[in-house]
């Protein structure tokens, strides 16, 4: 697929995560998707098989930091980055997926989201190595920290859909991971 076509996926998914945001998953339909986008039926079906290949592409999308590492960039840079980018995720209520997954998977994708955990689980555990190795960070058992940043992270985001969770909460989080790994 060619740039144009993967501007178009790009934009497909942007729309439709807001769709999913504010439904869940299982009240999206293909006609909304259609009616956020603009797009004709055919247009988007080109594209798109359903709406469920959409959540799972919207899904797999991750905080990409392996070029970021190659390049050198120091870990606690990189770390503050992904923490800006998490604490702006639990203030943004209405774009909470957590109701969708929650759909998602009990509609038998336990497998995928097997593998989205294990992939962000491994980002994870290679920015505390690099962290380590460059001596930003702790020495840390990074498996056993990787669950705790990810399943803290997990917890806010489900529970910001039903709990108002302020500035102050989410600093709570930064601080937590920051006191866990900086020296």
């Amino acid at each position: 697929m060619g740039e144009k076509g993967n501007k178009t996926k790009q934009r497909i998914r942007r729309q439709a995560y807001q769709l999913f945001a504010e439904k869940g998953f299982q009240a999206v339909t293909m006609t909304d998707i259609c009616e956020k986008t603009g797009m004709s039926r055919g247009g988007l079906y080109r594209y798109y098989s359903g709406t469920g290949q959409i959540f799972s592409e919207i899904l797999a999308e991750e905080y990409v930091i392996a070029d970021r590492i190659e390049k050198g960039e120091r870990a606690s840079v990189i770390l503050e980055d992904m923490l800006a980018a998490i604490k702006a995720e639990i203030l943004d209520r209405a774009a909470s997926l957590s109701l969708a997954i929650y759909e998602y998977a009990n509609l038998g994708n336990e497998d995928f989201f097997e593998q989205v955990h294990e992939k962000a689980k491994k980002r994870w555990m290679s920015l505390l190595e690099y962290g380590i190795e460059t001596g930003d960070f702790k020495v840390v058992d990074t498996d056993q920290v990787s669950d705790l940043i990810l399943y803290y992270y997990q917890g806010l985001r489900m529970w910001s859909r039903v709990i108002f969770f302020d500035e102050q909460a989410a600093e709570h989080y930064a601080r937590s991971v920051r006191q866990l790994v900086l020296k």
